[in-house]
């Protein structure tokens, strides 16, 4: 089983070494699945609301612009055909949905190759107690320079909804706060490093081992 030492916000070591689930945090990195997680859930965002005008849709051109023969011009039954300007779009986008569907055991397995990935890699990192008193982004600030990650991506986990951390990281574009049940192979790897809440774990390995 991986170990990890335990630290706190102030990124001081508490002494204390935490031991993980092989079966979540030690199992061998499956590529394809994880390639089709992450394009599932950056397509699942995808609104779809994008729309053109077909040649039916636009104002206008009803009457033949001229006649059939004998003006010299080329043959045209309406001036909002494609190749007119101000004419509809031939085939362009239309209303859709982008949703992509993918087994539960297969999206909990990519989750956990991410998982694994991070802590090969000694990228993350266990907080017990991450917590803040008030919303404020220094406390933000103040964790991300304890561990040197100032210029990183980074991903907090928290355990549960914790509205002080998540108003605090809000406003700082390379931080991401998420809790344990929102937890997703995206943001996973998407970080450079990770903060795990210690009481985190416990209820992830419930959800994945």
């Amino acid at each position: 089983m991986p170990k990890l030492s335990v630290y706190d916000i102030t990124g001081k070591a508490t002494g204390e070494e935490i031991e993980l689930n092989d079966q979540v945090f030690g199992v061998e990195f499956n590529e394809p699945v994880v390639h089709q997680a992450v394009v599932r859930q950056l397509a699942n965002q995808r609104l779809g609301t994008h729309a053109t005008k077909s040649r039916g849709m636009v104002r206008g051109g009803g009457r033949k612009p001229w006649k059939q023969k004998g003006t010299g011009h080329a043959r045209a039954g309406s001036i909002r055909s494609s190749i007119w300007v101000g004419g509809g779009v031939a085939f362009g986008p239309q209303p859709r949905s982008y949703e992509k569907d993918m087994p539960r055991k297969a999206r909990r397995l990519a989750i956990r190759c991410a998982l694994s990935a991070k802590v090969a890699a000694k990228q993350l990192v266990v907080i017990d107690g991450l917590k803040f008193d008030a919303p404020k982004t220094k406390n933000v600030v103040a964790l991300l320079k304890a561990f040197e990650s100032s210029e990183k991506k980074n991903l907090i986990i928290t355990n549960g909804e914790n509205e002080n951390v998540e108003l605090s990281a809000r406003n700082m574009p390379e931080v991401t706060a998420i809790t344990n049940n929102t937890l997703n192979c995206f943001d996973l790897l998407h970080n450079n490093q990770v903060f795990l809440d210690k009481e985190a774990i416990k209820s992830i390995e419930e959800v994945l081992a």
